[in-house]
């Protein structure tokens, strides 16, 4: 970034956090009686009209963002607000438009809200994921989902933001060990993740080993905790309809809070027929993720239309933009 840029980041971040500390010293002051009737010894000498006088404006740096909220700002690129104080004191200050981040979404639709925006190729850079986070603060996706090693990258960068983290278990064949998807998931959380999408032992449930595929699935449940969301991944393209069915099924027993279509890995994603099955199978008591092969608002709404809650798509960007997209796979 130049020069310029850092100082037109300071500059704004600066300006609000005086005007949010003059603001805060005129709340938490007491309110100074004047005119008949004030309690005597209520005003004292010289202290007439002194409520209406305009706060001292604190000297540059003052009151100066901590280094990790700096580095938030400038690695995000806030010329904005994240809040209504904000976007009142930048307003203020003499800002003639204020762009909303880093969470704050006063126009959202509700179409971002349904999307985790995903980026799960195994070449991803940091550069990368650092831009996954930045559009998924801009434009309130409810998680960004990524593969474990960036769980902890992605917990700094959205702090404060509103957008969980999400990560993947057994990822992508979901032929781990019981014990070490567990582990995984486990671990995933201690470093950040909010929630975690798990791929279930095909084999074994084309196998109809029916007792590990719920071992598989309630174990992961157990190891995270009450507060963590899972999301039991199907791969609904190597299933045939009857698998489908009990795979929704052994889901819902382990108590798992979704079930997902794709890893969008497996040479096929997300139909509207499979999401109709599965919320067929599931009831209204647990959500439905669609993913793999997601592109367009159409297919959110055709997906949405059918029973599912959530959406998974690595194009999230273009689909609340109305753009039309050729990524592939996830």
């Amino acid at each position: 970034m130049s020069a310029a840029h850092d100082e037109l980041i300071d500059l704004i971040t600066r300006k609000v956090m005086e005007e949010l500390a003059r603001r805060g010293t005129a709340e938490t002051e007491p309110r100074v009686a004047s005119g008949p009737g004030a309690p005597v010894g209520a005003n004292p000498p010289g202290a007439s009209g002194a409520a209406d006088a305009p706060a001292p404006v604190p000297p540059p740096g003052a009151h100066e963002p901590d280094p990790e909220t700096r580095e938030r700002l400038r690695l995000f690129s806030v010329s904005g607000a994240r809040g209504p104080e904000e976007t009142r004191a930048l307003a203020e200050a003499g800002a003639s438009r204020v762009v909303a981040t880093m969470g704050y979404c006063p126009a959202s639709d509700g179409l971002a809200s349904l999307i985790d925006h995903t980026l799960l190729k195994p070449d991803a850079t940091r550069e990368e994921i650092e831009r996954l986070c930045r559009e998924a603060a801009q434009f309130c996706f409810a998680s960004v989902c990524v593969n474990p090693n960036w769980v902890p990258v992605c917990r700094d960068l959205l702090r404060g933001t509103g957008v969980k983290v999400c990560t993947v278990i057994g990822f992508p064949f979901g032929a781990h060990l019981p014990d070490v998807k567990a582990y995984e998931a486990h671990r995933a959380v201690e470093q950040g993740a909010e929630e975690v999408d798990m791929v279930i032992n095909i084999g074994a449930l084309k196998s109809k080993d029916y007792a590990l595929v719920e071992q598989d699935i309630h174990g992961v449940v157990q190891a995270v905790g009450r507060d963590t969301v899972v999301k039991v991944i199907l791969e609904t393209a190597l299933l045939t309809r009857d698998e489908k069915v009990m795979g929704c099924s052994l889901a819902k027993a382990a108590r798992a809070d979704y079930v997902k279509t794709s890893t969008g890995f497996a040479g096929g994603g997300a139909t509207v027929e499979d999401v109709r099955l599965m919320r067929e199978t599931v009831g209204p008591e647990i959500g439905v993720k669609a993913s793999g092969g997601i592109r367009t608002t159409e297919d959110v709404k055709a997906m949405v239309a059918a029973g599912a809650t959530r959406i998974g798509a690595s194009a999230g960007v273009k689909i609340v933009r109305g753009e039309a997209s050729s990524t592939q796979g996830y």
